[in-house]
């Protein structure tokens, strides 16, 4: 086994206590990945999925809204999918898109992105005062870097099915976008960003895992549980 592969088997077994731990104390938590098309988001969510009981968790792919979607304020969808108590969310891009996507290729205001920052952090400021932990990451990668992972997707028979024309717009907006992020990034907010440089994607995919780890904050003593309501009675049934 590599180095790295035994890194990646700790980090997984520390989240799975974590999880266990989270579920049994019933709280929640929203895992909220950002970043640039093939900077590692769907890596990373493959390992948390090795890792955590998928009873546990729920993963929310974000596409551009439905016409349902569409018809309410931006942040509407983004309710319907937090998280219940002992459960944990992991957000596959966010309510962010509001000030990236939609700034870089729709052109919203100024007036609009200002409203928007400020939905969000109210947003944001509900979720943390009803006790649901928001971790939120940003995978970092250069336009090179994404140029050739972009390409390899192209050159690969079994990975073609990931790129997509959205993906070839992002690339060619690449600037527009490095301002976008920079100045989202750079927002006063009560929820810090993580920043993960994830050029090698290695590096990247284990620093996340580590990241989010660090992150969460549940209790891990005693390391044993109490029993479910109605069970310590009835032990004797197992003899």
């Amino acid at each position: 086994m590599t180095g790295y592969a035994r890194q990646l088997e700790s980090v997984r077994d520390a989240l799975r206590t974590v999880q266990i731990a989270l579920m049994r104390q019933e709280k929640s938590a929203i895992v909220l990945l950002e970043g640039f098309d093939a900077a590692g988001k769907g890596g990373v969510i493959r390992e948390l999925s090795y890792a955590w009981d998928p009873r546990g968790f729920d993963v929310h792919p974000i596409g551009p809204p439905t016409t349902e979607e569409s018809a309410h304020p931006f942040l509407w969808r983004f309710w319907c999918r937090l998280p219940r108590p002992g459960k944990i969310a992991v957000f596959d891009r966010s309510w962010y898109g509001r000030l990236l996507v939609e700034t870089v290729e729709y052109g919203l205001s100024e007036q609009q992105y200002t409203e928007s920052v400020a939905a969000i952090e109210s947003f944001e400021g509900q979720i943390r005062d009803s006790g649901t932990q928001l971790i939120k990451l940003f995978l970092w990668i250069e336009p090179e870097t994404q140029r050739q992972r972009l390409k390899r997707r192209a050159d690969s028979p079994e990975k073609r099915w990931k790129l997509t024309a959205s993906d070839l717009d992002s690339l060619k907006l690449r600037g527009p976008y490095d301002g976008a992020v920079k100045r989202m990034l750079a927002l006063p907010t009560e929820t810090p960003w993580h920043v993960i440089a994830s050029d090698d994607k290695k590096t990247g995919r284990l620093q996340t895992l580590e990241t989010v780890l660090a992150a969460l904050d549940v209790d891990l003593k005693p390391r044993t549980f109490s029993y479910n309501p109605g069970v310590e009675a009835r032990l004797g049934e197992l003899e």
